[in-house]
């Protein structure tokens, strides 16, 4: 299903928040569902499956899966007769609310969402199987309006913000971030909106917003098309984000031969992103299944080099795919932070929320070792789009 961004955003984010509050080892595996709905069934292994699988419209950081699914990777692990249907969402949200309701079995979402869906096993038993991807700079991006002054560093910049219009979707990795960030600068603006991405778009396109933090590739998009500047990241203040690949309980439960199979076409997506050379296909082939953007906006997103000042890093992003001790705070620190905004009642993940062994066996089976790979900033002279 192509999904036009532009006109699926217009139609349908004016009416939408985006707030989470509202939301041997590959052998069989023993897991308590503890859901009040009724178990959805998979099969036996070996069996031939059906898996819907839901992923952001246009989040960078989840990318692995524009890969997986364009290159249709995951038909080289499945049992043979498996069939997939992909379904984007808005948000990462709208994937958690679809995998609650036994809509789609597995998903590809920011870390709060994603943490958010373990909270919710009374209504269905989700877990987090594997990381995707770790950032500075994919959901933690500081943007100012086009016309403001001409800022030395971040720290300037956030000073500037202070007593300022400021715009996040609250509830979303970049309010974590914000919030953070306004707190090492010591600078508070005058108003911290709740916005989505439509109306930080409008807003800054009025000059009736001063500033705002959003996530990637709709940065970049902002940046591209003259309405915004970016001013830092997480890279000013240490801070990353991170996301990662959900699953259904019954699925792992029933069937650890298709959570081992999808996780192998995992890695190959994130060896395919590591490598430099396939930048421009990787491009075409995002372009192919979103729209909206424009293929230099897109390519900035993921691979443009921007100043130290502004934040930029030699890395857009890392590739952990097993769950390090850095992963493992950024879920944890998320945890904390949702509860401390009341979208969760607890400030701990319950000890089953993750399951590394799926992650690790494949790595030790496939002898690679975490990271598997890095996305590195490219000059602008690597690009060779239109």
């Amino acid at each position: 299903m192509q999904i036009c961004v532009a006109k699926f955003l217009r139609n349908h984010f004016a009416r939408l928040v985006t707030a989470f509050a509202a939301t041997a080892v590959l052998t069989a595996v023993a897991l308590p569902i503890q859901s009040q709905a009724q178990e959805l069934n998979f099969g036996k292994p070996g069996d031939p499956v059906k898996l819907v699988v839901g992923h952001p419209c246009c989040y960078t950081e989840v990318w692995s899966i524009m890969v997986l699914r364009g290159k249709e990777l995951w038909k080289k692990y499945l049992p043979a007769g498996s069939t997939v249907d992909f379904e984007i969402g808005l948000q990462g949200s709208t994937i958690v609310n679809s995998m609650l309701a036994g809509k789609q079995h597995i998903g590809y979402i920011g870390d709060l969402p994603a943490i958010v869906s373990t909270t919710k096993f009374p209504q269905a038993d989700i877990r987090i199987v594997a990381p995707v991807g770790v950032s500075f700079d994919q959901c933690n991006i500081l943007l100012v309006r086009a016309d403001a002054p001409q800022f030395k560093n971040t720290s300037e910049a956030m000073k500037w913000l202070a007593g300022k219009q400021f715009a996040v979707p609250k509830g979303a990795c970049s309010d974590l971030f914000s919030k953070e960030a306004f707190a090492k600068a010591k600078a508070e603006p005058a108003a911290y909106l709740n916005q989505n991405v439509e109306v930080i778009t409008s807003g800054l396109r009025a000059g009736k917003l001063d500033g705002a933090a959003i996530w990637e590739p709709v940065a970049a998009r902002l940046i591209t098309e003259g309405l915004a500047r970016r001013i830092g990241s997480g890279a000013s203040y240490n801070l990353k984000d991170s996301s990662y690949v959900m699953m259904r309980a019954e699925l792992i439960k029933q069937r650890p031969d298709v959570v081992n199979a999808w996780l192998n076409a995992e890695l190959d997506a994130q060896l395919y992103l590591a490598d430099e050379k396939n930048s421009g296909e990787l491009i075409k082939m995002v372009m192919q299944q979103t729209t909206g953007f424009s293929e230099r906006s897109l390519w900035n997103a993921m691979y443009a080099t921007y100043p130290e000042a502004q934040g930029g890093t030699k890395v857009r992003m890392t590739l952990p795919f097993t769950f390090t001790p850095e992963v493992m705070e950024l879920l944890h620190n998320g945890t904390a932070f949702l509860n401390s905004i009341k979208a969760i009642n607890t400030d701990k993940l319950r000890p089953d929320a993750v399951m590394p062994q799926f992650a690790e066996q494949i790595l030790k089976e496939r002898k690679l070792k975490s990271p598997i790979g890095e996305v590195e900033a490219l000059p602008s002279s690597a690009y060779t789009g239109k």
